[in-house]
């Protein structure tokens, strides 16, 4: 039986299972850990496993950011056959005898880095007119969902046969995976769909940082025992700066500081958001507006 724990903030990142959805692994985990909050950030289809960010307790106040940032996963697309869904689930659409070489594959990868326009696949969580795309693909509904620009920061082959490759692409905030497998396929000819999707990396978490559901269910924890990592972590991409204890607590009042006592002369434009921390410990993350570095979270002193 694993121990109630209460008041927990930061993070657990969990290796999310084959066939299990990221809302199933947060109701699991709430049965286990009875946080007083919980969230995850960036959600794994079923067929998805890897790294699945969970925000405990005043962590959730700190979703966005992380779901905002990089993500890196390797995915197989098996050649020859497009699917209803893009990966294994759907119906097979269409059929091709023909197998990409790896020349072929190498001289297409250009067209799918930088910034590039994406088309969501039909069975995705994309709302239209207020319900979701997979709900009315679902219903044989017809959907029309527009192309969007997407970042692709980097795409590269880990291996490859002639019937499938493994790739390993490095992304920012709204790709479909699914939807490379497809698109690369239509390019070269052949039709393709996702047959393995493994995300590594999300935000600055990664699979080194994660541990399994299953183990953490066999096993008591304390919270000395669990792998919570700092509220903190999840802000690496924004400006981080100490505040003193006088600061401290003026923040967690819902007062503005002076920006020129904190910032000591670096430039920040308007609007720039800042995480304030007093020894390591996540106060508030605040907007500059106007020389002051107003709050609009503010952490209590546990965190």
């Amino acid at each position: 039986m694993v121990k109630i724990i209460n008041q927990i903030n930061g993070w657990l990142v969990i290796d999310k299972p084959y066939e299990m959805g990221s809302t199933t692994v947060v109701n699991r985990l709430k049965r286990y850990l009875h946080p007083s909050k919980i969230g995850h950030a960036g959600t794994l289809d079923p067929l998805a496993t890897g790294v699945l960010p969970i925000a405990l307790g005043q962590a959730t106040k700190t979703i966005p950011y992380v779901m905002d940032g990089d993500k890196v996963y390797q995915f197989e697309v098996a050649w020859g056959k497009e699917t209803s869904t893009d990966d294994l689930e759907g119906d097979v659409l269409y059929e091709s005898e023909k197998r990409p070489s790896l020349e072929e594959i190498e001289a297409i990868l250009p067209l799918f880095k930088g910034e590039i326009l994406q088309t969501p696949p039909l069975y995705s969580a994309i709302k239209v007119n207020g319900k979701r795309a997979y709900e009315l693909a679902r219903k044989g509904i017809d959907v029309e969902l527009k192309p969007r620009p997407v970042l692709i920061k980097d795409l590269k082959i880990v291996s490859y046969n002639k019937d499938k490759t493994l790739f390993e692409v490095h992304c920012g905030k709204g790709t479909y995976v699914r939807s490379l497998g497809h698109d690369m396929g239509r390019k070269l000819g052949c039709y393709g769909h996702v047959t393995v999707l493994r995300r590594t990396k999300c935000g600055p978490f990664s699979l080194n940082h994660s541990i399994l559901l299953e183990n953490l269910e066999k096993k008591e924890y304390n919270p000395k025992d669990l792998s919570i990592i700092s509220v903190l972590t999840a802000l690496d991409d924004i400006l981080v700066l100490a505040v003193d204890g006088e600061g401290a607590k003026a923040l967690r009042q819902g007062k503005a500081l002076k920006a020129n006592d904190v910032l000591k002369g670096q430039n920040i434009s308007e609007q720039t958001v800042i995480a304030l921390h007093l020894n390591q410990q996540v106060v508030a993350l605040v907007r500059y507006e106007k020389g002051l570095l107003k709050p609009f979270r503010v952490f209590p002193e546990e965190v």
